[in-house]
């Protein structure tokens, strides 16, 4: 209704970003798990999947808080 203040940060969009980020975590680790059981390179491929998911958490983490760091 035309109030500039940045919308109020729920506990289920804070749940919701720790969900994600323990999600893609778990992918990533996943992945190169499976990956280094494939081609026998451990650890290789799952320091990459936690570095990825790490990643992919922090970039999901940013686009979700973005609305809120509004002014």
């Amino acid at each position: 209704m035309g109030d500039d203040h940045p919308a109020d940060l729920q506990w289920s969009s804070v749940l919701g970003i720790g969900a994600v980020l323990a999600g893609v975590l778990v992918a990533g680790v996943a992945l190169g798990w499976w990956v280094d059981g494939l081609l026998h390179t451990s650890p290789i491929f799952v320091l990459v999947g936690i570095a990825l998911g790490i990643a992919g958490g922090i970039w999901h983490t940013v686009i979700a808080l973005r609305r809120y760091l509004k002014n």
